[in-house]
């Protein structure tokens, strides 16, 4: 099946899915530096545009005939580490991509998002759309650490098939998931050296200190050493030695 990438970034959608045994086409964003690192680890087109432009998205499509789109618009106005206000307009791309896809009309389609997505009056304007425009869908949240991932994430899927029937995929995602979260020792094994590691909380009612016999937390691109005079937090792991952190 051949499938095209709006909001693609750097191109995580797009190696999952190839991995999966779809045929990239084509590959839509607006930020140059992650269309750079995209073009150096794949050989199909990627294409530098504002996806607002929706007319020119849809030529786009139309040359290269996706039978599915995937994409995953701006997270950022609706994720807990971000500020939460839709009226900033990064949201406001979640109705271009529903706007696309409705007009394009493809087989099928995968929206990604931020499981918070959820309480935006925004996920039910383009459901409603969605529906209107004949796709049955299904909805889920997975979290990562049940699908061979390390780490505690969850995001919210919404997929769409053209005449299809609503949930008719839910139990597909049930059969796939494993039984237990993956934890850090089931896939690095002891090469870390480490029962225990700090991750610096938002703050300081919140733990911060973690085993690699359970899931990773959100990885984020920062982090601080523990602090001097940290103390434990309740829900920190008790036989945990803050000197060996």
């Amino acid at each position: 099946m051949k499938c095209l990438d709006l909001f693609c970034g750097c191109g995580g959608m797009s190696l999952g899915f190839q991995t999966a045994g779809f045929e990239i086409v084509a590959a839509i964003d607006n930020w140059r530096e992650a269309i750079d690192v995209y073009q150096a680890n794949f050989s199909h087109d990627a294409i530098e545009l504002d996806l607002t432009n929706e007319e020119e998205t849809l030529k786009i499509l139309k040359k290269y005939a996706p039978d599915m789109i995937v994409g995953g618009p701006p997270c950022q106005d609706f994720s807990s580490a971000g500020k939460r206000d839709i009226t900033l307009g990064r949201a406001d791309l979640t109705y271009n991509y529903a706007n696309i896809v409705c007009k394009y009309q493809p087989s099928w389609f995968v929206m990604e998002n931020v499981d918070r997505i959820t309480k935006s009056h925004i996920l039910r304007d383009v459901t409603d759309q969605f529906i209107k425009n004949k796709y049955g869908l299904t909805a889920v949240i997975l979290d990562a650490s049940y699908c061979n991932v390390p780490q505690a994430r969850t995001r919210f899927f919404l997929i769409g098939h053209l005449n299809g029937k609503n949930n008719e995929l839910l139990n597909i995602f049930k059969r796939r998931l494993s039984k237990y979260p993956m934890t850090i020792r089931d896939y690095l094994g002891d090469e870390l050296g480490l029962q225990y590691y700090y991750r610096h909380p938002r703050n300081y009612n919140r733990r911060g200190i973690f085993s690699i016999d359970e899931p990773s937390p959100t990885i984020r691109g920062v982090n601080r050493p523990i602090p001097s005079g940290y103390k434990k937090n309740s829900c920190d792991p008790k036989d945990a030695n803050l000197d060996e952190i």
